[in-house]
């Protein structure tokens, strides 16, 4: 990685990134510390029902708009900044916000000015992949709490600094896993960490969901009102071109992780819940391509591809993402299949499950079945059973055992996409060793668990 001097960190970022940048820290706490005192926790302040939290959401064009309105609706918490390098979505956004909320929220491009607000109690972001990990350590040097959309990083290395980061600057970091706070979920996992369904000796995810060409684009002029650099970030620098750009991003390895990297972790994350699995697998194999539109669209990522991990103790973990025209399994095309010695589970995508007993597949219990009810109060304040409300009831307590998806348990399952697409990539099966982190005895491998960052937007080694 990069040596002593190459390091950047958020602070000396903004000392060189022009005169637009010259003396943003200098109304921040953060500038006016030093060194070690930044290095030092600061304790997570308590705050009560009645104390208004604001929060800034970091992209705004797909998913991070979903969840600014949702937030805006909670109570007491305001959105106090909308962030995006595309300036042309910035008046429908607040007239949307400010329609929930009762005000403007303010706008700006540059999410350095969102760490810069010392108002800003919390960051929401919903940028493309390849940012998740460098706005998430910023927040946390800044001082700010964060919610992350899934994958909570681009790669396995930086996930791995997000945990870091969020440790030493004391902050809560939130992974959208949304099943995590789910009482139909939690209520599934209950009955199968129970023991009701034997020994669960394989999951199974499924990702089937059809995705069409979305063509090929020359490379153009960037749009008047984007600001094409800070959407770029850490990923290499490319012409601009519409074909990677606008959700296009998913399906190019530079920014996205395919559809097993995008709506994948949902099920890789109930997947190895299911499992009880708390460390990672000792073997990886992912095989599959791109089986059609290849003449017709850019996407680099495949739309079709078969994921196999095994744990060290034996169970098995497979992984199904299937982009063109295909059955279901069992009742499900978006969800989960769990495996037991003494019957099976299937739950789809929004945490409603069924099982079935024994050889002759009897109906068993299911989330509609009373005794099954999970009991909210064992979900610590999520107010329903919501995931953006478990982050403000954390944020209100102070208390990072009260999220329900902290980065460590986002990292895990995020991690289980990364390694496949790794596999799928040099096309064979790789061994992995946990506590390391390292794949064992493959030096390209092990490369391809971060990336080359276009500086000064890198991920630092030590955050």
């Amino acid at each position: 990685m990069s040596s002593k001097n190459e390091r950047i960190t958020r602070r000396n970022f903004l000392s060189q990134g022009g005169k637009t940048a010259a003396g943003v820290f200098a109304a921040s706490a953060l500038a006016s510390c030093t060194t070690a005192e930044r290095s030092m926790p600061t304790k997570i302040k308590a705050r009560g029902a009645n104390e208004r939290i604001n929060l800034a959401v970091i992209g705004i064009r797909g998913r991070g708009m979903a969840l600014a309105q949702g937030f805006a609706k909670l109570d007491n918490v305001r959105i106090k900044t909308l962030c995006d390098i595309d300036e042309n979505l910035f008046a429908e956004r607040v007239k949307k916000i400010s329609g929930i909320q009762g005000s403007d929220p303010k706008t700006t491009h540059d999410l350095r000015r969102v760490y810069d607000d010392k108002y800003i109690d919390a960051v929401v972001i919903g940028a493309p992949n390849h940012w998740h990990a460098l706005a998430t350590i910023w927040a946390c040097q800044a001082g700010k709490h964060v919610y992350v959309e899934k994958p909570c990083s681009h790669n396995v290395w930086e996930g791995r600094k997000m945990i870091e980061a969020a440790r030493k600057y004391n902050r809560l970091v939130q992974v959208g896993f949304q099943n995590r706070s789910r009482l139909n979920t939690n209520a599934a996992m209950k009955f199968l960490h129970d023991g009701k369904l034997g020994k669960i000796y394989m999951a199974r995810g499924l990702c089937f969901k059809p995705r069409d060409s979305f063509g090929l684009f020359d490379d153009s002029a960037v749009p008047a009102g984007v600001h094409y650099d800070i959407w770029l970030g850490p990923a290499p620098y490319r012409a601009f071109n519409k074909g990677r750009f606008h959700y296009n991003w998913h399906w190019h390895w530079d920014t996205g992780n395919g559809d097993t990297g995008n709506q994948g972790p949902h099920q890789f994350d109930v997947a190895r819940w299911g499992l009880n699995k708390k460390e990672h697998p000792v073997k990886i194999s992912s095989t599959g391509g791109y089986f059609k539109f290849q003449d017709v669209c850019s996407q680099e990522t495949p739309n079709t591809q078969t994921s196999l991990f095994e744990y060290a103790d034996g169970t098995i973990l497979e992984f199904g993402t299937r982009g063109l025209y295909t059955n279901s399994e069992g009742d499900v095309k978006i969800g989960n299949l769990f495996f037991g010695t003494d019957g099976w589970m299937q739950m789809d995508g929004g945490g409603n499950w069924k099982t079935f007993l024994g050889r002759k597949n009897e109906p068993g219990p299911s989330s509609e079945s009373k005794e099954e009810k999970y009991d909210a109060m064992n979900l610590s304040g999520t107010g329903g059973g919501g995931h953006q409300d478990n982050f403000i009831a954390a944020l209100r307590s102070g208390k990072q055992s009260d999220l329900t998806c902290d980065i460590k348990v986002g990292y895990m399952s995020t991690a289980l996409p990364h390694l496949a697409n790794i596999s799928y990539r040099l096309g064979r099966e790789l061994k992995f060793d946990g506590k390391k982190e390292k794949f064992v005895g493959d030096s390209e491998a092990n490369r391809m668990l971060t990336r080359k960052y276009r500086k000064p937007y890198v991920v630092p080694d030590r955050v």
